[in-house]
């Protein structure tokens, strides 16, 4: 049944940002783009399940997700990027386990693919701007599926611990704090925030292992962005610090992750 999985409000959520975002933002997306993307996501998830033999062939949830996720993040000037883009996306999931699980996020992963391996792929952090109604609309719909599946911990880890640093580094350098709320009011770094890194099929499974994580994300990202001047240093972030799930799982050892039946256990699907 339509929204009974939550999954469901992430579809909607992500398709309406991106028609906002083409709307309002004028990007230089093209629907053909849009469509490969999901082609190819789907078709990978299809191809790869039938060769494993995985039940979620019969649901397309999580493909789709991560087409939508690559469609407002990424962009590209050809076709078959973006089909590289949402084919290394599903297949990382198939590819890159630990005990049966996933450890890169899915659309992060095929971003990095592209930028590494392509001349015609980017990705613009700044794409949203810093309008505050962006950010109340994140923050509204992120914060109603983050509740309804328990990975506020996640997120608050994250920000908390950037933005005390970003904090630190405002006041050493002696910026006024429109500069600072200005630099954490990026849309696309809170669509990271609330949408990417909280992903429960490749975060570490337990809460104290999720915290540890993502604060380690955050001090990456603000050496990466402050020190190396990378201007997508949360993507980069996200992927090099993805293997140590694997450690703090067998650290910390909680029950995985599966999406069983959400009327009785939290769920959450991210950009995935």
């Amino acid at each position: 049944m339509l929204f009974k999985d939550i999954r469901d409000y992430q579809i909607l959520f992500l398709s309406l940002f991106l028609i906002l975002g083409i709307g309002t933002r004028d990007w230089t997306l093209h629907p053909e783009l849009i469509g490969v993307a999901i082609a190819s996501c789907i078709i990978t998830q299809i191809i790869f399940s039938l060769l494993t033999k995985s039940p979620e062939v019969i649901n397309l949830r999580s493909p789709l997700i991560t087409s939508l996720g690559l469609s407002l993040l990424l962009r590209a000037d050809h076709w078959t990027t973006m089909a590289l883009a949402g084919f290394a996306a599903i297949a990382s999931k198939f590819i890159f386990q630990s005990g049966e699980k996933h450890f890169f996020n899915p659309a992060n992963f095929g971003i990095i693919a592209v930028l590494t391996l392509t001349n015609d792929a980017w990705v613009t952090p700044g794409q949203w701007g810093e309008e505050w109604w962006y950010a109340l609309l994140f923050a509204g719909t992120g914060g109603m599926i983050l509740q309804r599946v328990g990975r506020w911990d996640t997120t608050a880890a994250f920000l908390g611990a950037y933005s005390l640093l970003a904090a630190i580094r405002n006041m050493w350098l002696g910026w006024t704090w429109d500069v600072y709320f200005h630099h954490l009011m990026s849309g696309s770094f809170l669509l990271f925030a609330l949408f990417m890194v909280t992903d429960p099929r490749s975060i570490p499974n337990a809460p104290m292992s999720r915290i540890i994580w993502a604060i380690s994300i955050a001090f990456l990202t603000f050496i990466l962005r402050n020190y190396f001047f990378i201007p997508t240093a949360v993507f980069w972030a996200l992927f090099a610090l993805a293997p140590l799930t694997i450690f703090l799982d067998k650290f910390w050892v909680k029950p995985r992750f599966y999406w069983n039946n959400q009327a009785e256990t939290h769920q959450l699907t991210i950009i995935n």
